[in-house]
């Protein structure tokens, strides 16, 4: 299993209501991907943090994640809702189950 996290950093202009409805949007949309297992967005509540908010997906191969992130709803939320809102982000990938060899996956 693959737990992929990205983490974001706001506009200034972000308010509390865009930032309730980017965390909606993300589960929502992420959701309707077939390879998705799971999907977990909020925001940080250390309010001076730079990364505001974040989404994580859980999938189960590195091949299904490459698929999540071509899949068009991932396109619409990253294109659309995401990058008009954002600074900057990043991203970190974690093996669920380290006694499986991803290179197997």
């Amino acid at each position: 299993m693959i737990q992929h996290v990205v983490y974001f950093q706001l506009k200034p202009e972000v308010d509390k209501t865009m930032m309730e409805e980017l965390v909606r949007t993300s589960r929502s949309l992420l959701l309707k991907i077939p390879e998705v297992m799971s999907v977990r967005s909020g925001r940080n509540l250390d309010p001076a943090s730079q990364w505001q908010f974040f989404f994580s997906v859980e999938v189960d191969s590195r091949e299904k994640l490459r698929i999540t992130q071509d899949d068009p709803y991932h396109l619409k939320l990253m294109e659309k809702h995401l990058k008009p809102n954002i600074l900057g982000h990043f991203a970190m990938d974690y093996e669920l189950d380290p006694s499986k060899d991803l290179k197997y996956s």
